[in-house]
């Protein structure tokens, strides 16, 4: 007989979390995450409350120091953090700073006696980090007194220390670990900082920011006097279509009637550019990831005086499609920086805002100044406005092309009869299958014969393919090789609307046919020119499988070395000096035959055997550099191609032809 232990659902089984274990047991409700990202929030928790210190004007500089056992020091020089005895709540101070979630002096900014703009209001972020952490130390200096305080997983230990100091210069110093038993992960990197504390430059202007990396003894400042006007020189000095536009107002209002009032600041800068696309949100400093009302009044007022201009210009094609702000942005740099002493965010991450308010006022605000800047700079309108009408007929061209294409690459017969000469092989479980892109119908032939039927399959393409990172799309799917090639992986093409946008794509590496995409040609200069084009047009149609890591080259000998004992291959001028120099007796050395003239044995054991075979793994390590070399190579820039081929030309030479 079997007895199940069934527990009882009574008035004793509902319990309550109580202390540090609010956050130490559930620190995902507080920071977003118990992982990495909850522990970036909650370092930026202690961040912010010095940046609000120094909005108010106390303190011009904020020092933050990553240890090398991931604790963090964030030091400011403002006011210090009030911790004696408060006879109003009649508690200490610090025990309800450190230790009591909401609680805090910054819930009544609308008075504006003590902060007026906060990016901390709801009280929990220096008493949740206290609770998270493995240790905590503060060290404050307030009102002619230094003060220290230790914690330990959230509880006090050894109380209060007090002692008088006849230092005129305030402050706050806090010293403190992420627990590992609440975080899963707290080895924030040094680029989590320096990303952080440059954002709070830009949007805090004079404030200064050092970061200190103490594992790689580095010291990086953060410090735009002007904010975000010298940050978009930054960005967009030398590609800009028009100069910087600069925007600031106040107001007074309310979210619903039945509201109070609050107050909002804010302040907008932005031009369009030819390279660069950037719309970043900050209120109260707080960068807003997921944008919210300021973003929504942005986009609102864009496209509306933009849509504007265009039908009163008569610029739209009859029976065009309206102007989308998917088309603005493609070349907008815009930085937005706002202000308020009533803030609605989503949630504690403060990643994006709701306040009606805010919106309504951004939109009506901005549609006016774009209407009077347009009047004003006729010449900058025009640019502004042809330039998204190219944007967006460049986008409505791409999205054409893609159902052009998808309707091209598909249909309901089996890829093995659609595709001339592909050789299918038997296994169907895309972990195994491994396609190999050959050159030519005689390297097929070598393949076909060479390979393991179960899991190998060839693909051959026919000479020189298209170069695509020169060619548009039309002219690209017109070349029936690249159409095979793409119909033949299985897994869709990503088109791009512009230099800026995001992708219209019909990508999917879920439907990706084959484990291994590995490209095989002859060891001469056509066939690294062929395996150049392949890997290009892999590059400009499916970067993902590049990114995923499923391209590879196979590596075919460059050397045949026959002793009377055993056969050698060398991958290399080296390799063939070091298998000689250890063979006694005579020994045959033949340089490597293409592909098509080489025995089905000799082609298995040093191309398609994987226990024996050598593949190198087309890796994105660098995706700048990457791209930069196709485009010097294959792109439009002869200048650089040439300088290129004069310093390392030589390096490719086969001085032996030469000779």
């Amino acid at each position: 007989m079997v007895t199940k232990n069934i527990k009882t659902y009574t008035n004793e089984s509902i319990t309550q979390l109580k202390g540090a274990d609010r956050v130490r047991l559930r620190p995902a409700v507080i920071f977003g995450s118990d992982g990495i990202e909850g522990c970036e929030h909650s370092i930026f928790e202690i961040i912010s409350n010095s940046i609000d210190e120094a909005r108010e004007g106390h303190g011009k500089k904020i020092e933050v120091t990553l240890h090398s056992d991931y604790s963090v020091t964030v030091k400011d020089y403002g006011r210090g953090i009030p911790v004696d005895y408060n006879p109003v709540e009649q508690r200490w101070n610090w025990e309800l700073v450190f230790c009591e979630l909401y609680a805090g002096g910054k819930y009544d900014n609308n008075s504006g006696d003590v902060y007026n703009f906060s990016l901390g209001l709801n009280g929990l972020g220096l008493c949740a980090t206290q609770y998270s952490s493995e240790y905590m130390d503060a060290d404050i200096t307030f009102g002619g007194f230094r003060y220290h305080l230790h914690f330990e997983k959230g509880e006090n230990i050894g109380g209060l220390k007090k002692q008088p100091t006849n230092s005129k210069q305030t402050g706050t110093a806090i010293t403190w670990l992420p627990d590992r038993e609440v975080f899963t992960d707290i080895a924030t990197s040094p680029e989590y900082f320096k990303q952080t504390l440059k954002r709070q430059a830009v949007v805090n202007a004079g404030l200064s920011f050092v970061f200190y990396d103490e594992a790689n003894d580095e010291t990086t400042e953060f410090l735009y006097e002007r904010g975000i006007r010298d940050y978009m020189d930054e960005l967009t000095v030398r590609t800009r279509i028009t100069e910087p536009v600069f925007w600031e107002s106040s107001a007074v209002g309310r979210d619903r009637e039945d509201k109070k009032d609050y107050k909002l600041k804010f302040e907008v800068a932005f031009c369009f550019d030819n390279e660069s696309s950037v719309t970043q949100y900050y209120h109260n400093s707080s960068f807003l990831e997921y944008g919210g009302s300021p973003d929504k009044a942005v986009r609102t007022a864009f496209t509306y005086a933009i849509d504007n201009y265009l039908k009163t210009n008569n610029a739209y094609k009859k029976d065009e499609k309206k102007i989308t702000f998917a088309d603005i942005e493609d070349s907008l740099v815009l930085l937005s920086n706002s202000f308020s002493t009533e803030t609605s965010y989503e949630n504690q991450t403060k990643k994006s805002i709701t306040n009606k308010f805010i919106q309504d006022y951004m939109t009506e605000y901005l549609k006016k100044s774009l209407y009077v800047y347009f009047i004003e700079n006729k010449a900058d309108a025009e640019k502004i406005t042809a330039q998204a009408l190219i944007n967006k007929r460049s986008r409505e061209s791409a999205e054409q092309t893609r159902l052009n294409v998808k309707k091209k690459l598909t249909g309901s017969l089996d890829i093995s009869n659609r595709v001339e000469k592909f050789v299918n092989c038997r296994s169907k479980d895309t972990k195994l299958r491994e396609i190999y892109i050959v050159e030519g119908d005689s390297a097929m032939g070598a393949c076909k014969l060479a390979r393991n039927p179960d899991f190998q399959a060839i693909m051959p393409i026919r000479g020189k393919i298209l170069n695509c990172l020169k060619a548009d799309y039309n002219r690209i799917f017109a070349s029936d090789i690249i159409t095979d090639l793409v119909r033949v992986l299985g897994c869709g093409v990503e088109i791009q609307t512009g230099k800026h946008s995001k992708d219209i794509s019909s990508f999917d590496i879920s439907k990706l046919n084959w484990s291994k995409i590995i490209i095989c040609t002859d060891a001469d200069v056509d066939g690294y020119q062929i395996r150049t084009l392949v890997l290009t047009m892999l590059y400009r149609l499916m970067p993902e499988l590049i990114i995923q890591k499923k391209v590879f080259i196979a590596e075919s000998p460059l050397y045949e070395i026959s002793s009377a004992k055993k056969t050698y291959f060398a991958y290399s001028d080296r390799e063939k000096t070091e298998i000689t120099s250890k063979l006694s007796g005579k020994y045959k050395i033949q340089r490597s035959k293409g592909l098509g003239e080489n025995e089905p044995d000799m082609m298995s054991q040093t191309t398609m055997n994987p226990a024996t075979r050598k593949l190198i793994q087309v890796v994105p390590e660098d995706v700048k550099k990457t791209k930069e070399m196709f485009e010097m190579l294959l792109g439009n820039n002869l200048a650089a191609r040439k300088l290129h081929i004069e310093e390392e030309g030589h390096r490719f030479i086969d001085w032996t032809d030469v000779m």
